[in-house]
Order: C-alpha cells, then structure tokens, then sequence
C-alpha cells in the first residue's frame, strides 16, 4: 500500500465516527416516535403502556415531590449493602482459592456448586430464614453477586506470568509484600471485569428482591403502581433501573481507568 493510499484512508477516518455515533441514536428515537404516534392514536391503550410523554411528565413529578429520590436512595442503599458484602467474601475467596491449591481444592467446588444454583431460586429459602425485612433483600444480592467477582479475580491470580513472579521474588519480595506488589495489580484486569459484571447482577436481582414485601424503594413504587393500573409509573421505574445500571457500569469503568492508567490498551496503540 502505497503512502499516499495510506494517508488518504487515515485522513478518512475520522470523518466517519461522528456520523456513526449519530446513527446510533437513530433506532432509539424512531421507536420512541412510534411509541407516542401509537399511543396518541389509541393503538396502544393507556393501560397497556403509557405514552412517553406521559412517562415523562410523570418522572417530573415524582422527582419534584421527592418520592422517587427518596425511593431510590433505599434501593441504592439495598444494592450497595449487599455489593459490599460479596466484595468482601468474593476477594477472600478468590485470593485463598488462586494463591494455594489447597485453598482451590476447599473453595472451588463449593463455589461451582452455587453457580448450578439459580440465586433467584433461594428466595423462598431466604423468607424462611430471614424473614420478610431487609435482610432476605440484601443477602439475595450478595448472594447473586458474589460468584462472578470471585471467579475472574481466581482466574486473573491464576493467569498472571510466572516470570515476573520469579522476578519480583529475586528482588526480594515475597509473602503479602509480593501479592501487593505483583499478583494484585496483575489480576485487577479481570477483577474489574467480574465487578461490572456483578453489577449488572445486582441490578437484575435487586428489581425481584424488591418484590418481596418492599415498604420503600423502586420495588414498592412497582408495586403500588401495579395495583392502580399505572403502568406509567411501572416505566418510570424500570427506565430508573436502567439508568442505575449504566451509571453504575460507568463509574466502574472510569475506576478501571485510573487504576490500570499504567497498564497499555490496544485500542490506545
């Protein structure tokens, strides 16, 4: 390929994705559209799916009147409280299980036991032994979430190079001093992986957890607008949902960012 060609086509490039990245947009807005068109012309009815000029005069209102933040300020505390705790067991367990065979051998297969188990499948069980609080909610959550921070952590403490184990340990480090040095940074990749995977868990789980006797939170707001028809507030809260898990998915990506600023991306090259 010529110099010429070369520049020609890398000149072209840039032109292109903007016009792509606004072609994206296109579908969204197409349906959206259709949604109205058909609403206002009564092919969808009301009490099937409100229109979305509804949704949205309705999403203004409850946020004027404080009763969606306050509610969703209970399903963040719900979805952090039970994040928190599969953080702390999923990293004990995945640093104990990928830094000794001994450890893989009493951990794994209890660990892929749990991943044959739906964890949805536990909530008649969590009732039973928790009652209908909080508790069952959370521990549903921790639950869901723990298995895949657990498993990319194991797998990226397996899949650093032995080479720069052997290094690091002829430079005199070893014990915690090498897993802080060496095996923690070099398994952060996958970590991170498992983490924004988790959170699309506990978004997915927290929206049935909150169908269990909820007295506050977007599951209670479901639930109300269920029983008077609303199915505008029923939208309202799921597009909350939505937007929780891409902002949740986008702070860890910008977490990533900055804790792996030292390590080369590919599409960086």
């Amino acid at each position: 390929m010529s110099l010429a060609i070369a520049d020609r086509i890398s000149s072209a490039r840039p032109f292109r994705w903007p016009r792509l990245s606004r072609a994206r947009w296109l579908s969204p807005v197409l349906l959206l559209a259709l949604w109205e068109l058909g609403s206002r012309l009564g092919v969808i009815p009301e009490r099937v799916l409100a229109a979305p000029s509804t949704v949205a005069e309705t999403f203004w209102a409850l946020t004027i009147s404080g009763e969606l933040p306050a509610n969703l300020l209970v399903s963040l505390a719900r979805a952090a409280a039970g994040l928190a705790i599969a953080l702390v067991v999923a990293v004990t367990l995945g640093l104990v299980a990928g830094l000794s065979r001994l450890g893989e051998t009493a951990i794994d297969p209890l660990m892929q036991i749990k991943r044959t188990i739906p964890s949805l499948a536990l909530t008649p069980l969590f009732i039973v032994w928790f009652g209908i609080g909080e508790t069952p909610k959370i521990v549903l959550i921790a639950v869901a979430t723990t298995f895949p921070i657990y498993l990319n952590l194991f797998a990226g403490v397996r899949g650093i190079d032995v080479r720069l184990v052997e290094a690091a340990r002829s430079f005199g480090l070893s014990g915690w001093s090498l897993v802080r040095e060496v095996i923690l940074p070099g398994a952060l990749p996958s970590f991170f992986v498992g983490l924004r995977y988790a959170l699309g868990v506990s978004v997915l789980v927290l929206v049935v957890a909150e169908q269990i006797n909820a007295q506050a939170g977007l599951g209670h707001l479901i639930n109300n607008a269920r029983d008077f028809m609303r199915t505008d507030i029923i939208v309202v809260c799921l597009l909350v949902y939505a937007l929780l898990g891409l902002g949740a998915d986008a702070l860890v990506r910008t977490l990533e960012r900055r804790a792996l600023a030292w390590r080369p991306s590919l599409v960086e090259q």
